[in-house]
């Protein structure tokens, strides 16, 4: 492969093809950057900045910036895990993350993630928000609780399902995840438990009902391996 088909991840060629961003390449070399909202099966979004590495000098997410010869990228330096790791501690001090009796636990991406860059603490001052628990689909459970504003879910009721069940309302800190419907419950809409966006969120906001703990603890994705791992895994 030719000097023009190569870029610099900390320190090492990574070939790419026209069009992919840092982060596909980097995936597809076996090469991890911790991301939260991106999804292979998306448009790249980069609201979460947990991809956010240093291409050319600059901050710039990994998930949204396209590859190019000869273009020196940093990820793994202790400045941006650093930085990754104050903003994980602010989701989880932003929602309530409760993970040892989370359905999701060892399933999560988030708490994944968090193990991967070292946090074993909020560091901040819990929020503790108020958020509500939507029991009143006869299939699917919302903890609003867990959410983490990766759009995941409203992107994939809207482009996959075509069905736009989900949106994002208010500003700042009193930005949150709500239902597109006249009640607000998600009951009144016709989203269904084999909806993409039933599937897709990365942590435990949207559950199956009587379906808990199917997998046991120990023996999920994350219990086996780290994020890093599981990555490559999907990426290989």
């Amino acid at each position: 492969m030719s000097d023009a088909a190569l870029f610099s991840l900390d320190g090492e060629d990574v070939p790419f093809e026209p069009g992919e961003t840092i982060l596909q390449a980097a995936r597809r070399a076996g090469r991890y950057i911790p991301h939260l909202c991106w999804h292979p099966d998306f448009a790249p979004h980069g609201s979460c900045r947990i991809c956010t590495v240093k291409a050319g000098g600059r901050m710039v997410a990994a998930c949204t910036v396209k590859a190019a010869p000869g273009l020196e990228v940093e990820s793994d330096t202790e400045e941006l895990n650093a930085q990754r790791k104050t903003l994980l501690q602010m989701l989880f001090i932003e929602g309530n993350h409760f993970c040892p009796s989370c359905e999701k636990s060892g399933n999560c991406l988030l708490q994944a993630t968090a193990y991967e860059m070292g946090m074993e603490g909020p560091h901040f001052e819990e929020f503790y928000p108020a958020r509500p628990l939507d029991a009143s689909h006869p299939d699917i459970l919302l903890d609003f609780d867990r959410c983490i504003l990766c759009e995941l879910c409203v992107r994939a009721s809207r482009e996959v399902d075509g069905k736009n069940i989900f949106a994002i309302a208010g500003h700042g800190i009193r930005t949150h995840l709500v239902v597109n419907s006249e009640s607000g419950m998600l009951r009144d809409t016709d989203m269904a438990a084999t909806d993409r966006a039933a599937s897709i969120c990365p942590v435990g906001v949207i559950l199956p009902k009587r379906r808990g703990f199917v997998i046991p603890i120990g023996q999920r994705r994350y219990d086996e391996g780290t994020a890093a791992d599981a990555d490559r895994q999907e990426a290989s």
